[in-house]
């Protein structure tokens, strides 16, 4: 027997914005190609992330070569070693960018160690003071690091006024409350569809819709029913569905609301 045919990919009701991709990972036709069918199947805005010392400026170049695409400055705690004074005064001379909309892969991971925890909330907290130097909101990744991440953004509590998104969330409910109160937003992505990802289902459930960002994090954590080949924004439909399912909405009222918070958001 063949491989079950995968479904085509719906057309969405209303607009939606990725908040968190990795367009640098693509070039040329196959750049405008992803672009141009997330544009399709209604991907309203695209936010392609900065991680590393060398995508910085790429990610900048990616959004100012499309209108309808944005990105983010910052170093992913997977590259805290980089950090440097350096490092923070390129990141606050392109803050101010028209196309930068918030600082950001930034925060802690604990699970695979790439820097030691001393390393990264040095290079959290510094992003962090640019962000409140600059008025922007904040990208953050937290893996494995739940209380030094509570402890972080406790002491920026009254001084970062626009606050963010916790990406890509796969931590505790306890975690997710404590962001929630702090006025944070959270994204989910592909990983809602996964079957041992309960854990993060519960979280949606808990989460209230005007606190919910969607994501895809493309080009990785595909949706099912695409598992298996490379993640794009033009997946989002399925997250969308997956989500609104589980708030127990209409996938048109998830996205008129999810909308209106990447707007608060980032706009």
């Amino acid at each position: 027997m063949g491989k079950k045919a995968r479904p085509p990919i719906p057309l969405l009701s209303g607009k939606i914005i990725e908040t968190h991709c990795h367009l640098d990972y693509l070039s040329g036709d196959e750049l405008v190609n992803t672009i141009s069918k997330s544009r399709d199947v209604g991907v309203d805005k695209i936010i392609t992330i900065a991680v590393s010392e060398d995508n910085q400026a790429i990610v900048r170049e990616i959004a100012d070569s499309d209108p309808n695409v944005w990105c983010t400055q910052g170093l992913h705690p997977h590259e805290a070693t980089s950090w440097s004074g350096d490092f923070g005064e390129d990141l606050r001379s392109h803050a101010a960018h028209p196309k930068v909309l918030a600082i950001g892969e930034i925060g802690l991971d604990y699970y695979y160690e790439h820097a030691d925890a001393k390393t990264q909330i040095a290079a959290f907290e510094g992003q962090l003071d640019v962000a409140i130097e600059h008025n922007k909101p904040v990208v953050i990744h937290t893996r494995e690091a739940e209380q030094d991440t509570k402890t972080v953004l406790s002491s920026v509590r009254t001084s970062l006024s626009k606050k963010g998104v916790i990406h890509s969330f796969t931590s505790s409910l306890d975690l997710a409350e404590f962001c929630l109160g702090e006025g944070f937003y959270l994204g989910f992505n592909g990983i809602a569809t996964f079957k041992n990802a309960e854990n993060v289902r519960e979280v949606i459930r808990a989460t209230p819709i005007e606190r919910i960002l969607l994501e895809t994090d493309a080009p990785y954590l595909t949706p099912v029913p695409y598992r298996g080949v490379p993640n794009a924004p033009f997946y989002l439909p399925f997250i969308a569905q997956t989500v609104a399912d589980l708030k127990n909405v209409s996938v048109e009222e998830l996205l008129s609301v999810t909308y209106q918070n990447s707007l608060d958001c980032f706009f």
